[in-house]
């Protein structure tokens, strides 16, 4: 699924659930999940190995995947990447720092979110209206969930760039249902990469196999154009 989305040269790797035989932990990451339930020890370990699957593809060797600021995860230097995990899903994403300016990826089942309490603190003014107006559309598609989903990608590609929290409230989102592609717009001022402050995020998403995933990534070449736009574009 997620290679659809991210073309080269982003290296994607994913699995639909659980090899019979565990990966090898490093004895540090292993220590981080030691007193965890089984199922959250095998996601933790199978997207770890597909991360250094992704990251081997980059001419990387094998090393500890480890949690950094707000759990953010330690990349090795000139590599910019993201991870996600959901039931029957994980997943990983990198590229080199020198085609990619940060990426961020998610997981979620194509599943109404839990409540309405979780849905008033992921949606807000129009983006209800908006996901009423694509459920009588599309109502095969969980729009809400699409929603948390594609805001928790703008976290992750948001956090590398600047190291701080971003609620749900300081993006407001538009998804495409047609093209499979949706735009976050912040409501905080945006990083600044280069010369060129970033308004917001463009992003992919697809929903298949009772899975959505969103991915964005900003690529640097489009950042480098006199006239490229000032939000992240996903590329081509």
């Amino acid at each position: 699924m997620i290679g659809a989305l991210l073309p080269a040269p982003v290296v994607t790797a994913e699995a639909f659930g659980d090899p019979a035989v565990a990966p090898e932990l490093f004895p540090e990451e292993a220590a981080l999940v030691e007193r965890a339930v089984p199922e959250r020890q095998r996601e933790f370990t199978t997207v770890r190995a597909l991360a250094r699957t992704a990251l081997g593809r980059l001419g990387h060797d094998p090393a500890p995947i480890l949690p950094g600021v707000r759990g953010a995860p330690r990349w090795p230097t000139g590599v910019v990447g993201s991870m996600t995990h959901c039931r029957g899903y994980r997943a990983a994403a990198m590229a080199h720092a020198a085609d990619l300016v940060t990426v961020g990826i998610d997981a979620e089942p194509n599943l109404a979110l839990p409540n309405q309490d979780v849905l008033e603190t992921v949606l807000f003014g129009r983006e209800r209206t908006h996901v009423r107006e694509l459920g009588a559309l599309r109502p095969e598609v969980s729009w809400d969930r699409l929603v948390f989903s594609a805001k928790e990608s703008v976290y992750k590609a948001w956090f590398p760039l600047t190291g701080l929290w971003l609620d749900f409230d300081q993006a407001t989102l538009r998804i495409d249902p047609e093209a499979g592609t949706f735009h976050a717009r912040l409501l905080v001022p945006g990083p600044e990469v280069g010369h060129t402050r970033l308004s917001g995020f463009d992003g992919r998403w697809q929903v298949d196999g009772g899975l959505i995933v969103t991915t964005i990534a900003v690529y640097r070449k489009d950042l480098e154009q006199p006239d490229g736009p000032p939000s992240g574009a996903p590329g081509n």
